[in-house]
C-alpha cells in the first residue's frame, strides 16, 4: 500500500470537500464518501496477506476456526460501523452516529457471546462445576 497516495486522495478529497462546501453543502458530503470508500478499499485490499498469515497462525495452532470466524466477523462489524459513524458525523448527523454505534455495539456483543459461553464453560471446569 502506498500511503503517500492514500494521503494525496485524502488531502485532495479534502480540498475539494472545503470548496464545493461554500457552493452545495450536499456535494461536498458525497465527495468525502467517495474518498473515504476509495481509501477503505485500497486498505481492505493490502489486509489480504495479513489475513492470510493470521489463518495459517491460527490453522498451525489449537485454536478454533470458529473463534477465528468471530475475530474476524467483529473486526469488520468495527470497521463497518467506524466507516459509517465517521460519515454520520461528517455530514453533521451526530444523534444518528451514536446510534449507530450503539448497534455495532450490540452486533460485536451478539457474534461474541459464542466466545463468552466457551469462556464460561472452561471456567467452570477448572472450578469443577
Amino acid at each position: 500500500m502506498n500511503i503517500m497516495a492514500l494521503v494525496a486522495v485524502a488531502m485532495v478529497a479534502t480540498i475539494l470537500s472545503v470548496m464545493i462546501k461554500k457552493y452545495n453543502p450536499e456535494y461536498s458530503i458525497v465527495v468525502s464518501i467517495i474518498a473515504g470508500v476509495f481509501i477503505l478499499y485500497m486498505v481492505f485490499s493490502e489486509l489480504r496477506p495479513a489475513i492470510d498469515k493470521i489463518n495459517s497462525l491460527i490453522s498451525s495452532s489449537k485454536i478454533s476456526l470458529e473463534h477465528a470466524k468471530v475475530l474476524f466477523k467483529t473486526l469488520g462489524v468495527c470497521f463497518l460501523v467506524q466507516f459509517a459513524v465517521d460519515s454520520c458525523n461528517d455530514a453533521g448527523e451526530s444523534a444518528l452516529a451514536s446510534k449507530l454505534e450503539l448497534a455495532g455495539k450490540v452486533v460485536i456483543i451478539g457474534l461474541s457471546l459464542p466466545l463468552f459461553e466457551e469462556v464460561i464453560k472452561i471456567v467452570s471446569g477448572l472450578l469443577g462445576g
